[in-house]
Parts: C-alpha cells; sequence; structure tokens
C-alpha cells in the first residue's frame, strides 16, 4: 500500500490516470440521475432552449429567465448536437470537468504542502466534502464554476498569467455567482500583493494589473450591457417567477441570514473542521498567522465570497451551501495544515475530521426543517425511488397530470430524465386527487398539515433515509 501510495505522488501520469478513473467511476454511478433542484432550470430548460433553437440564442423566454447567463445550457446543448439528447450525455460534460477539477485541486493543494506523502491525504478530506461531493454527480454549472476558479488562482500562486487569464475569463461568464467569485479572486489578488507580499499598491494597481482585469472580465461585461441594452434587466422583472425574492433585506431579516450562513458553514459535517480551526486559533494564536502560506489559504477562504456573502446577506432570497464551496474547502484544506504543523497525533484527528465530514451525508434533518439536498449525497436514492414511483402511477392508470407535487418535480418528466414523455405534474393546491411527496422536496408547515389531515397514503417506496409517498385524497 505504502509503494502504491509512494507511486501516485511521485508520478504525473498515475495522478492524473487515477483521477480519471475517479471521474469515470463518478460518471458510471450518476449517469442515470435525472436533473435535480436548480438544474433543471439551469441546464434543462434553458439547455433545451438553446439546443431546439440555436445554440447562439441566449435570449432566455421571461418565463424562465433567471438572468444569468446560459452558460451551462450552451456547452450542454453542443455535446447533445454532437452526441444526442440524452441524460448520460449532460452527465459526460460534467465528467470532462470533474478530471480537470481533481487535477487543478492537486495542483492547488501542492502549493500549499510540500511533503508529497501529505498531499493524497489533503486530497481526500477536501473532495469528502458533501456539497463538494454532491457537485461531482449532479449536471449543474457548480463544478464548472469550481474548475476555473482554481485554475486562475493557480495561476496566481504559481505566476502563470495563462491559466489566471483562461481562469477568470470564464469565471466572468458562467454565472452571477461566478462573476461575483471573479472580484474575489482580484481583491485577492491585490490583497496577497500587498499583505502578505509587501508590495506597495502603486506596484500592484499598475496599467498592466488594470488591464489584465479589464480584458479577463470582457465576457461578461459584454453579456451585461447586452442584456441591459436588449431586455432592459438583469435578473429579475415584473412578472418574473423569482420577482418576490429579490428585495433588500430588512434588519430581521438580515440576522437571519447571518444566522443560516453560520448554518451552511457548519452543516453536513462541516462543524468539525470549525471548531477544530476557531481551537487552533485559541491555542496556538499568532503562530498561524506567522507561515505565509496559512495566511494565503485563510485569506481565500475569505476573500473569494465576500461579495456572495454581501450579496445573499443583504437580499431576502434563499441561499445555499454550493454558494461557499471554495470556502469550504480552503478551510478544510487549512485544517488540514494546522494537523500537520502543530499538532502531535496527526493521524487521530485527521480520521476524526474525515469520518465527520463523511458522516454529513448522512445528516437529515426532520421534514418541518429545510435542508439543502442539492448539497448532501443523502439525496441519491430519490433518483432511482422517483422513476419506481412514476412506473406505480403508470400501472395504476394515474393521469400524471392530475397528481400534484412540489419543486424540483413538477416539470414534465422529460426535463428531468430526458425520456421525451411531455406529461407534467400538476402543482399542489391542497384540492388535487393524487399528490407525489419525496423527502427531497421542503414543504412549509402548511402543506405537511394539509397532507397529514386530508390525504391518506397509497403507496410508499422507501430506500435509506429517502422516501416517496403516493398520497389519495380522503
Amino acid at each position: 500500500m505504502q509503494n502504491i501510495l509512494q507511486t501516485f505522488v511521485d508520478s504525473k501520469k498515475m495522478r492524473n490516470l487515477f483521477f480519471m478513473m475517479l471521474s469515470v467511476l463518478i460518471f458510471w454511478v450518476s449517469k442515470n440521475n435525472g436533473m435535480f433542484w436548480d438544474n433543471v432550470l439551469f441546464a434543462s430548460k434553458m439547455g433545451n432552449h438553446l439546443y431546439e433553437n440555436s445554440i447562439f440564442n441566449w435570449t432566455i423566454p421571461n418565463s424562465f429567465d433567471p438572468g444569468h447567463p446560459p452558460f451551462l445550457g450552451f456547452l450542454l446543448a453542443i455535446f447533445w448536437k454532437i452526441l444526442g439528447h440524452k441524460l448520460w450525455v449532460s452527465h459526460l460534460l460534467i465528467f470532462f470537468f470533474n478530471c480537470g477539477f481533481f487535477i487543478q485541486l492537486y495542483k492547488f493543494i501542492s502549493y500549499f504542502i510540500n511533503k508529497n506523502s501529505l498531499r493524497f491525504f489533503a486530497f481526500l478530506i477536501v473532495i469528502i466534502d458533501s456539497t463538494l461531493s454532491t457537485a461531482f454527480v449532479l449536471v449543474n454549472p457548480e463544478i464548472i464554476i469550481l474548475f476555473f476558479f482554481l485554475l486562475a488562482v493557480n495561476g496566481i500562486l504559481y505566476k502563470n498569467l495563462k491559466f489566471k487569464f483562461v481562469g477568470l475569463f470564464f469565471l466572468s461568464i458562467i454565472t452571477f455567482r461566478s462573476m461575483m467569485l471573479f472580484g474575489g479572486l482580484l481583491l485577492f489578488d491585490f490583497l496577497n500583493a500587498f499583505l502578505i507580499e509587501k508590495k506597495k499598491i502603486k506596484a500592484i494597481l499598475n496599467l498592466k494589473f488594470i488591464l489584465f482585469y479589464f480584458f479577463a472580465s470582457l465576457p461578461g461585461v459584454v453579456f451585461v450591457v447586452w442584456r441591459l441594452t436588449t431586455k432592459g434587466w438583469l435578473q429579475t422583472h415584473p412578472d418574473s417567477p423569482w420577482a418576490s425574492l429579490w428585495y433588500f433585506a430588512d434588519f430581521s431579516t438580515f440576522i437571519k441570514n447571518c444566522a443560516v450562513l453560520v448554518w451552511r458553514y457548519v452543516d453536513f459535517g462541516r462543524v468539525f473542521i470549525i471548531v477544530f480551526i476557531l481551537y487552533s486559533f485559541i491555542v496556538f494564536g499568532k503562530k498561524i498567522v506567522q507561515k505565509q502560506k496559512n495566511k494565503q489559504l485563510f485569506l481565500l477562504a475569505i476573500t473569494s465570497v465576500i461579495f456572495v456573502i454581501v450579496t445573499v446577506l443583504m437580499a431576502t432570497n434563499a441561499f445555499g451551501h454550493r454558494y461557499f464551496i471554495i470556502s469550504f474547502s480552503c478551510l478544510t484544506l487549512f485544517a488540514f495544515l494546522l494537523i500537520s504543523q502543530f499538532y502531535q497525533h496527526k493521524k487521530i484527528i485527521y480520521t476524526f475530521l474525515f469520518l465527520g465530514l463523511i458522516t454529513g451525508n448522512l445528516w437529515v434533518y426532520p421534514k418541518e426543517i429545510s435542508q439543502g439536498w442539492d448539497a448532501t449525497l443523502a439525496h441519491l436514492p430519490y433518483h432511482s425511488l422517483r422513476l419506481s414511483a412514476i412506473d406505480f402511477l403508470s400501472e395504476k392508470d394515474i393521469n400524471i397530470e392530475e397528481v400534484a407535487t412540489f419543486f424540483p418535480n413538477i416539470n414534465s418528466i422529460d426535463a428531468i430524465d430526458f425520456t421525451e414523455d411531455k406529461r407534467s405534474f400538476s402543482k399542489f393546491n391542497g384540492k388535487n386527487k393524487y399528490v407525489f411527496y419525496a423527502t427531497v422536496y421542503n414543504l412549509s408547515n402548511e402543506e405537511l398539515k394539509i397532507l397529514k389531515n386530508n390525504y391518506t397514503i397509497l403507496k410508499q417506496f422507501n430506500n435509506f433515509n429517502i422516501n416517496i409517498t403516493i398520497y389519495i385524497r380522503k
């Protein structure tokens, strides 16, 4: 085992082969996972619009236009035109970005960890975070964002302007949130040079620096200008399905958002990482930040998502765990650095934190508490259960159009599974004869009360912590 590990850390070819095999395994396990959560919109609906019209027709119909660039849909439409409009083709796109992400992540880790034998273990503890690992198995923009982010940040750390430019260039056009990460990287680049490398402001903010970031941001700038010129709005309009969600938060909502932000950081097993880091600062204090690379990593964990944090705290719209994946990853790697630098019982602490993160995928809250199902592998059994439940409805000759359901299942079957089945569920109104409910649907207390009092169970499908229930009205 030790020889195999040594070969892995010493051979770039062996590492890349491992990353490819890992990506193949993920692809094979997840290739039948239907579109899930917001990705029904970002991948399926936006992608289908480009596929059925033109891959360059980025004018999304107002009825489902979230304002974001349809970058994921654009890439999917290209793949579908080449290989076919199939679910597995969608996952194949993610396969390539998974490979690229693993390579860039290992390079990122290698900058902070000099000892070859430790890099592999750092890599493992970073990727087993539930929110990050869930991005590997869903057709989603997150892994694309993460790949280009690491490409850009590695360009900064290793002084490689080509990688830095390419990473920033694509970050500026994937989503509005990737544009915020672009801003976070600009801030990190400046503060890293000013606070850590001790350069003068004039030497940093020179014409070359400004022009570099300006040209790298051009795709995003052009998109924003084009949208404002053609549509007159960026993210919402009066008739938008999301218009009621985007308002400035009042004080009570701001405080609530702060509490939710803390929850996002400690959720799904990350509480062990956060508590360990806080404890280490209490015990070792300034010794931690005396090391330059420690300061760089901790600075990146904060600055990378600072614009995202400011936005979500000031808005009434809900925000997910996946918004902060890069910060989670930096903090996990930071915790690993602390173990290797300051603690004697390294293996015991590492094992404890590793197992703590893995248990995050087992965290399932009571159904009265909304949960980020797109940020945990706990949702995986849902995909096969959903297909079984749909088969049951067909066997019983129950018209799917008469069956109510909830987000994210309230779409045509084809929009989720690419089966060319255009049947679609109904929206729940409390009076529907049948209801299709799953553990992964976050319902209000009122909706749960209606199901309990007015409906009886017709059929249940269970797998691990996930169940799907077909209700019939009493």
